[in-house]
């Protein structure tokens, strides 16, 4: 059964910007866009770095490190060199809290 879990404040989260969440040895990263918050897993499926500083372009994150790009809301490889595809998660906002659920 999944849990939700506390990761923040929306107004920790700048429009277009991004968030590193560390929750019992995984990382998450958690955007927020035009129509609301998204989150993916944390690292670059090519090579592990962290997306958190990476650059966010309309729905999608270019890695840091080889330029890679995903898509935000599907976790889909746009650009390569990554060959695999992140892993998406839900998310919830009550009373300005956003929530993972895992």
């Amino acid at each position: 059964m999944a849990d939700w879990v506390f990761v923040c404040e929306t107004s920790e989260i700048d429009f277009e910007d991004q968030y590193k969440f560390d929750h019992e040895g995984r990382t998450f990263c958690i955007y927020h866009l035009e129509d609301g918050f998204y989150a993916t897993d944390g690292l670059c499926t090519h090579e592990d770095v962290h997306l958190s500083d990476g650059l966010i372009d309309g729905d999608e994150i270019e890695c840091p490190m080889h330029l890679g790009v995903f898509n935000i809301k599907t976790g889909k490889v746009v650009l390569d060199p990554p060959c695999e595809d992140l892993s998406t998660y839900k998310l919830k906002v009550e009373n300005e809290k956003i929530f993972i659920e895992l």
